[in-house]
């Protein structure tokens, strides 16, 4: 399947930074020129924004957490990464809190050698497994009703788990093969890597195909949005 047209939606909501793909690929040319993480991976914000890509292999991961959330790779034996998540960051109130909370929360199995995060790649929609957007808090909003617009009850369309900023990328999606968006970014120890009216929206590839569906039908076209954009002083969208 061609990746779909996304111009209309980034228009709409008026929005120029680029979305950031998470893909898990055998090739590695496609994706140069690349990066590797030294410590967080989202020290490389800016170099999205530059149009360079991250690589991340289970022997280049940079921070432990990716390694953790994105490799699988246990850096530090479980009792030890246990006391480092609840004692030294402070992230639960207990041991046994924690535990239970890494029991039932499972990272990211790789099918592939290379992990790749950064901006979309037309011709390596086949690899990608999320897609996420770093929007204002309009642009979430947006993003969000674009959410509900065609969700059932089959699953629930927006989540916000607790995780590290890498985690939300992929791992804690309840299936990356339904439509569903993670809202992100809510990691405090990433958000020094991005502007502080950022918030990240990420989406599986069934969800990111509704959302570049929107038409003239979907609230984008309607007073609502209108009303806002104006009240922000932003001029109409034709």
């Amino acid at each position: 399947m061609n990746q779909p047209d996304c111009t209309n939606l980034l228009k709409r909501i008026d929005l120029t930074t680029p979305l950031i793909g998470f893909y898990d690929t055998p090739e590695t040319k496609p994706f140069e020129p690349f990066v590797t993480p030294k410590h967080c991976l989202f020290s490389l914000y800016e170099n999205w924004k530059k149009g360079e890509t991250a690589h991340i292999t289970k022997d280049k991961f940079g921070c432990m957490g990716a390694g953790y959330w994105l490799c699988g790779i246990e850096s530090l034996p479980r009792d030890r990464f246990v006391m480092f998540l609840a004692d030294a960051e402070g992230l639960k109130s207990s041991h046994d809190l924690m535990n239970q909370w890494l029991d039932s929360t499972k990272p990211y199995t790789p099918q592939h050698p290379n992990l790749f995060i950064g901006p979309l790649k037309d011709d390596q929609y086949e690899y990608l497994k999320s897609i996420t957007f770093y929007v204002n808090p309009d642009q979430l909003s947006s993003l969000m009703t674009g959410a509900q617009y065609n969700s059932n009850s089959d699953a629930v369309p927006v989540i916000a788990p607790f995780g590290s900023g890498c985690s939300q990328l992929v791992a804690l999606f309840d299936d990356i093969k339904t439509p569903q968006a993670v809202i992100g970014a809510t990691d405090t120890a990433m958000r020094n890597h991005i502007p502080p009216d950022i918030m990240a929206f990420t989406v599986t590839k069934p969800m990111f195909e509704l959302l570049c569906a929107l038409d003239e039908e979907s609230f984008l076209y309607k007073p609502f949005w209108k009303k806002l954009r104006r009240s922000r002083g932003l001029p109409d969208i034709d």
